[in-house]
């Protein structure tokens, strides 16, 4: 493995120069559906908005005399699967001047890269999906990109089967499925993110469990564009113990563009996944809007 520093397009804006093209992984589309058990949690950081959140709160229990189940709500991000890769590619070709490849992840749904598998012949784009993980007392978001498109409804009938019904021992023989595949990238996505808040030392106790049992599997770990830098950087000294590559996700759910991509100088999706895969090798770059306010861009997404 080449162990590679991210990059930061504010201290240098010449990095791109050097490369072909750039990678942006891990965003979402009106695909996903997307849990609103984070609101109680992340208001409490913002007044305006955690008054907000109770005076609704306090109008439900009146009306329907019973609290607010914010873990039976959700909704779906704004953008479809077409302006969803138009954000990312427009960001790509006007910031850095670089061809762009784009793969859009929702939750459990091959929804989107399906969908836009009719754009491009030449060089298509990436069908892929995060796949929820239940594991032990939490879960776990692994990106899946670039799943052979004529296996994907298979593969993606297995993997929903397991999120809903659970069973570890069927969990190695998931990842080798989906490792057999050879132009598939499978990612460890925000392993440090205690999504679930079943406490920080709980969770960093399973994923040292889950890396140690499915290492062989896990071709790179997530820094993440809506996750703290301190966060991100533990994912890099946790990358560097496990000896694997960190890797860029944006996470976008809204219309800001991913914050994080890779430089390459692959030509094609494939060609960029056997660098991470079989040389180990992944330049992140972070883009400007990672140093604007984390809390702001997060009311925003």
């Amino acid at each position: 493995m080449k162990e590679s520093s991210p990059q930061f397009l504010w201290h240098d804006r010449s990095v791109a120069k050097k490369f072909r093209s750039a990678v942006s992984l891990h965003s979402h589309t009106q695909h996903s559906r997307e849990l609103l058990d984070f609101i109680p949690r992340y208001s409490k950081k913002v007044p305006v908005l955690s008054q907000a959140v109770r005076t609704q709160q306090e109008k439900y229990q009146k009306h329907y005399g019973k609290p607010m189940d914010f873990r039976r709500a959700w909704w779906t991000p704004p953008v479809t699967a077409r302006q969803a890769f138009d954000l990312e590619r427009e960001q790509i070709e006007r910031d850095l001047g670089l061809d762009a490849m784009v793969s859009l992840s929702d939750h459990d749904s091959i929804e989107a890269g399906t969908l836009l598998q009719v754009l491009r012949e030449s060089n298509p784009i990436p069908v892929s999906v995060e796949w929820t993980v239940p594991y032990g007392e939490s879960f776990f978001h692994i990106g899946v990109h670039n799943i052979p498109a004529q296996w994907a409804p298979q593969v993606m009938e297995r993997l929903a089967a397991y999120t809903a019904d659970p069973a570890e021992t069927r969990l190695s023989d998931l990842f080798c499925l989906l490792h057999g595949f050879p132009s598939t990238l499978i990612v460890f996505n925000h392993p440090l993110w205690d999504e679930p808040g079943i406490g920080e030392g709980l969770h960093a106790a399973m994923v040292e469990r889950f890396l140690g049992a499915y290492k062989e599997w896990i071709h790179a770990l997530e820094l993440n564009g809506l996750r703290s830098w301190k966060e991100n950087r533990g994912v890099v000294q946790l990358a560097k113990r496990w000896k694997l590559p960190i890797i860029s996700g944006g996470d976008r759910h809204a219309c800001e563009p991913n914050a994080l991509v890779n430089l390459t100088n692959a030509a094609t999706f494939c060609e960029f996944v056997s660098e991470v895969r079989n040389d180990g090798q992944s330049k992140v770059l972070f883009m400007n809007q990672y140093n604007e306010p984390l809390r702001l861009r997060l009311m925003q997404n």
